[in-house]
């Protein structure tokens, strides 16, 4: 058991639970909206440090208001460990570190480019499916 799922994997799942619960009625940074939600927490083998990675609902938002956001979690962050330390059972937490996680939006572009790609296919096929005589 312990192999398979390692300490740091249940710190940092943990974590992740306790902070999205703090950063919703914490934080009061008016940078920091409330689209924003924590996508993952990484925690380093000997648990000294905690990479949290943030993710937005909304697409659309620009990329200097979400680097606002990140620069002002990462100012939060030693009052977030703070307040980790008063509600985890732990004789240390995590230095934390704040990125934003551009998976979605990374996730959305290449189904675009795919949907594009169906949508243009020019292979003619018979009406039974199969690529005509000639073609591969």
């Amino acid at each position: 058991m312990a192999k398979d799922y390692p300490r740091s994997y249940r710190v940092a799942d943990q974590i992740q639970r306790e902070l999205s619960g703090l950063i919703r009625t914490e934080v009061k940074d008016p940078r920091v909206p409330s689209t924003m939600t924590v996508a993952g927490v990484e925690v380093s083998k000997d648990l000294g440090h905690a990479k949290v990675y943030m993710s937005t609902f909304d697409l659309l938002s620009d990329g200097p208001a979400r680097e606002d956001a990140i620069d002002a979690l990462n100012k939060a962050a030693g009052y977030l460990r703070k307040r980790l330390g008063n509600t985890m059972r732990m004789r240390t937490i995590p230095h934390l570190k704040f990125y934003y996680d551009n998976v979605q939006e990374d996730a959305a572009r290449l189904s675009t480019i795919i949907d594009d790609a169906v949508s243009t296919n020019t292979t003619e096929e018979d009406p039974a499916g199969k690529p005509e005589q000639g073609q591969v």
